[in-house]
């Protein structure tokens, strides 16, 4: 059954850097992209970082230079390193499985974590 399980999330002071991570099972992590996607209070989803199969990235331009997204086949998990974090990132995270290799479309989801930007 396919699993994605996240940990890493917290609160954290501006400037400040967080590795969440989402360890997959039910399935073998190199055949799919794998993305990451965020939701602030009281607005939409949106898609931040995704990285396929054979390790091309994408980043939202609001993270470019400050995320980077990686992935470990043999540990079936992917890394999302927040760097220099500002408020306007505080949003509940999820991690998601792309339906293929180079697709940043998702058909299952992690149960999201909560990352807080705060002084």
């Amino acid at each position: 059954q396919v699993q994605l399980v996240q940990s890493g999330g917290g609160l954290v002071q501006p400037g400040g850097s967080l590795r969440l991570s989402c360890a997959a099972s039910g399935f073998t992590l190199d055949d799919y992209a794998i993305g990451w996607v965020r939701q602030a209070p009281g607005k939409e989803r949106e898609g931040v970082s995704c990285i396929s199969s054979e390790g091309s990235t994408y980043y939202d331009s609001p993270v470019k230079g400050r995320f980077t997204i990686s992935r470990d086949n043999a540990k079936n998990t992917v890394y999302l390193q927040m760097n220099s974090l500002k408020p306007e990132d505080t949003a509940v995270y999820y991690c998601a499985r792309g339906v293929g290799p180079h697709s940043c479309e998702y058909d299952y989801w992690g149960q999201g974590t909560q990352v807080t930007v705060s002084s």
